[in-house]
């Protein structure tokens, strides 16, 4: 068969519903950064939903996110049980400021009871954005298909230089190890560069995560307490 006997198919395409879906999300956008105008930066914990309190990871999430929080950052989460609850609880801890994303779902995702705030999200590309886009790093916790596309979103996002050089800290050598080989058998054929695997730092100790936050993301790019911010009234704005 050559080229000219081929019958292309067609699909549905409706410009209105087209039209519609980029309302609606350009609604979703500005809802979003309405809600998060005056969060401050932040580092966005990812991690599993499904892990209980009495896991070890939830202690190590609340531990670490406590010890960022101090730092004086907002911990940003997708706002759900699991070590998101724990990131956020972590922060709420030591007086810290908690924020989350929460994504609506069939079988709806209740926001934890640590937030400060929060808001309701459709879709996970815009999810995604969100919690990207205030943050100076990025810590990856034990998780499932959403940590990991979370963690490779964020990572391509500094490999191809669409966001600045900021820290992306993996906690749990023991249950990311099989994912750190696979990077290694990506650089081995040449599928990433070497230098790639420096844009991420494996380890299960805290301080080192601190350390190297406190020069990655608070000294690079100048960092300071900042003055109170007030919000615009006459465009209903809120902290």
């Amino acid at each position: 068969m050559n080229e000219s006997e081929i019958q292309f198919l067609d699909g549905p395409q409706s410009r209105w519903k087209e039209l519609k879906f980029t309302f609606r999300t350009m609604y979703e956008f500005v809802t979003g950064f309405r809600a998060l105008h005056f969060v401050g930066p932040c580092i966005t914990v990812f991690g599993s939903a499904r892990f209980k309190e009495d896991h070890p990871y939830y202690e190590l999430t609340r531990k670490a996110s406590a010890a960022f929080a101090k730092l004086g950052f907002t911990i940003l989460t997708g706002g759900g049980p699991g070590l998101m609850e724990a990131a956020n609880r972590g922060a709420k801890d030591v007086g810290g400021r908690s924020v989350g994303c929460n994504i609506v779902l069939p079988i709806e995702q209740q926001p934890n009871p640590y937030l400060d705030k929060w808001v309701y999200l459709k879709h996970f590309f815009v999810r995604k954005v969100l919690l990207v886009k205030y943050s100076f790093a990025f810590v990856v916790m034990p998780g499932g298909f959403g940590t990991l596309d979370e963690y490779f979103e964020a990572l391509t996002l500094i490999q191809t230089h669409k966001i600045k050089d900021f820290p992306v800290i993996i906690f749990g050598k023991e249950y990311h190890k099989e994912l750190v080989d696979h990077v290694e058998v990506m650089k081995k054929n040449a599928t990433i560069g070497d230098a790639d695997t420096a844009l991420f730092l494996v380890t299960d100790d805290i301080d080192e995560a601190v350390q190297l936050i406190v020069e990655k993301s608070i000294k690079q790019y100048g960092l300071r307490p900042r003055n109170k911010v007030k919000p615009f009234r006459f465009l209903f704005e809120h902290e």
